[in-house]
C-alpha cells in the first residue's frame, strides 16, 4: 500500500494509490490517518496494485509528526568516511516538524547559512503505538544540513533544524510491499552527478533496532518519524569539502519508494547574520 499527503488549495488530504490514481481518504494527512486505529484498514480496502500516479502537488508524507528522531553515523561506510569508530549505541538528535517539506519543494536558505550539504536517508514512519518493528512504514528523506551551524558546538541541532530543509516522501510504503532489512538501494545525485550510493543493508542499527532503542526512553506514536542516517558521499567528507550552490538540484532515490527532487535556492540577503555574544 502506498500513501501520500496531497496539497489541496489551502489544505491537505491523505490519499492512497489505487489503479494509477490517488483516492482521497478523508483525513487531513497521512499522520492523521495513521493516528486513527481504523484508518490503515480503510486505506487498505481501497488500495489496488498499479503505478503511483504523478502530476500531484505532494506535501511531506507526514507534515505534523509529534516527534522527528534522527540517527547520525549509522552507515558503516559513512562512519569510516568521517574517520570514526563504529558506535556501540545510536547517535541520536531531533528535528522540529517545521523542518519537513514536500518531496519536490524548493529548499531555500539564506546566504549566511554556509556549507549546505546533502544526506540521502531511509525514513521510517511509525504506523501504530510501537510494540513491534514490523508495524512501521518506510519513506525517503533528504536531511539537508547547514554544516557551518552544525559545527558551532558539539550539539548538532542548529545545523539540522533550518525551516523547510528536510524533504520527506514522495510516498509512504507499507511493509507488505517493502522490507528495508532486505537491503534497499539508496542514492543521491547533485546536478545529475552520483555522489552517494548506499544500501540499507549497510546500516549499523537497522530500522527495528533504532525503533526499539528510541522507544525504550520515549513513546513513539502513529505518524512519528525516525530518520536512519546517511551513507558515504556527503559533501563534508569530500576533499576539498563541497557545498550545495544556488541552482543545484538534488535527487534522492530509495528503490521501491521513489525520488525526491529538490531544487536549491541560496537567498541573497545583503546582510551578515549576527550570532549571539
Amino acid at each position: 500500500m502506498r500513501l501520500a499527503t496531497l496539497r489541496r488549495a489551502d489544505t491537505t488530504v491523505a490519499a492512497v494509490a489505487a489503479d494509477g490514481r490517488w483516492v482521497p481518504l478523508g483525513y487531513r494527512d497521512v499522520g492523521a490517518l495513521l493516528a486513527d486505529p481504523d484508518g490503515p484498514g480503510r486505506a487498505r480496502a481501497v488500495a489496488a496494485p498499479g503505478a503511483v500516479p504523478g502530476g500531484e502537488d505532494l506535501a511531506a508524507v507526514v507534515p505534523h509528526p509529534a516527534k522527528v528522531v534522527c540517527c547520525g553515523h549509522n552507515y558503516a561506510g559513512h562512519i569510516r568516511e568521517m574517520g570514526r569508530e563504529l558506535p556501540a549505541h545510536p547517535t541520536l538528535f531531533t528535528k522540529f516538524a517545521d523542518t519537513l517539506t514536500g518531496p519536490a519543494d524548493t529548499v531555500t536558505v539564506p546566504d549566511w547559512a554556509e556549507g549546505l550539504d546533502w544526506e540521502a536517508e531511509l525514513a521510517v514512519v511509525v504506523g501504530a503505538p510501537l510494540h513491534r518493528a514490523d508495524r512501521d512504514e518506510a519513506t525517503a528523506a533528504n536531511d539537508l544540513s547547514v554544516r557551518s551551524w552544525q559545527r558551532h558546538t558539539g550539539q548538532w541541532l542548529p545545523g539540522k533544524a533550518f525551516d523547510a530543509t528536510t524533504p520527506l516522501g514522495p510516498v509512504l510504503v507499507t511493509p507488505d510491499e517493502l522490507d528495508p532489512a532486505a537491503g534497499l538501494s539508496l542514492t543521491c545525485r547533485v546536478g545529475g552527478e552520483l555522489v552517494q550510493s548506499g544500501d540499507t543493508a549497510d546500516l549499523v542499527f537497522d530500522a527495528p533496532a533504532l525503533l526499539a532503542y528510541v522507544s525504550a526512553f520515549t513513546r513513539l506514536s502513529p505518524g512519528d518519524v525516525v530518520l536512519t542516517g546517511t551513507p558515504a558521499g556527503v559533501g563534508a567528507g569530500m576533499s576539498p569539502p563541497r557545498a550545495l550552490a544556488d541552482g543545484d538540484v538534488v535527487e534522492v532515490e530509495l528503490v521501491g519508494v521513489g525520488v525526491l527532487t529538490t531544487p536549491i535556492r541560496i537567498e541573497k540577503t545583503g546582510t551578515e547574520h549576527r550570532e549571539c555574544a
